[in-house]
């Protein structure tokens, strides 16, 4: 399943890349002994890697924070993926506990600085689209007690029925990943200056995570 970029959206943005894979048969659990402990060395990692003051200027962190500016994001209250994940290790704080499919890639976001999504395979109806939203346009993201009304022109990536994600920001709540999950699409959020092979290695990674703590197998193209 890939993602079709409308043609206004690509205009605007010719050399955004969105890369796609997919997986089947996965086995979630809430938490896992080895999945955690491989957390704390990709912690370590990140603490001898980067620094608060400097990080915002790390090539790929940067390339995200211009296009949240673009798109009408502040980077500063509504962080990018992987800076968010990274500056929360380096202020001393935990790693969140979703599920072990989601805490696997989450690793592989912070190692590789990419924006990393999964949905519920299932629950995606049709083909995918990244568009503009319409103004008025309804979405409900992970968490979200009520609809939030979009003002339009935001970049979002919709299925046949509705909106599954705001890119790369916010991803709904109908095909987040559950512990029942068994089938998932895993979205490499690309932006401008991020190129495919950063993508491709992103995306290579979280495959291999998920495949060590979750199982599965991966579903060619």
């Amino acid at each position: 399943m890939r993602v079709k970029i409308d043609l206004p959206l690509k205009i605007r943005f010719p050399d955004l890349i969105v890369l796609t894979a997919r997986m089947e048969n996965v086995r979630i659990e809430t938490r896992n002994a080895e999945l955690e402990q491989f957390g704390k060395e990709v912690v370590q990692e990140i603490k001898e890697r980067y620094d608060l003051e400097s990080l915002k200027d790390q090539e790929i962190i940067r390339a995200y924070r211009d296009f949240f500016w673009d798109v009408g994001i502040d980077p500063t209250k509504h962080r990018p993926a992987a800076e968010a994940l990274i500056r929360r290790v380096l202020r001393g704080s935990t790693l969140p506990n979703i599920n072990t499919l989601v805490d696997a890639y989450n690793l592989a976001s912070m190692k590789t600085e990419v924006a990393l999504a999964a949905f519920d395979a299932e629950r995606i109806k049709g083909d995918l689209l990244m568009r503009f939203a319409k103004e008025n346009e309804k979405f409900v993201g992970i968490g979200m007690e009520k609809p939030l009304s979009l003002q339009g022109g935001e970049v979002v990536i919709s299925d046949a029925e509705k909106i599954v994600a705001i890119y790369p920001h916010r991803d709904a709540d109908s095909s987040r990943i559950t512990l029942t999950t068994r089938n998932i699409l895993l979205m490499s959020c690309g932006v401008p200056s991020v190129d495919e092979r950063i993508l491709r290695n992103a995306t290579e990674m979280a495959r291999k995570y998920m495949l060590r703590f979750c199982g599965g197998q991966v579903v060619k193209p």
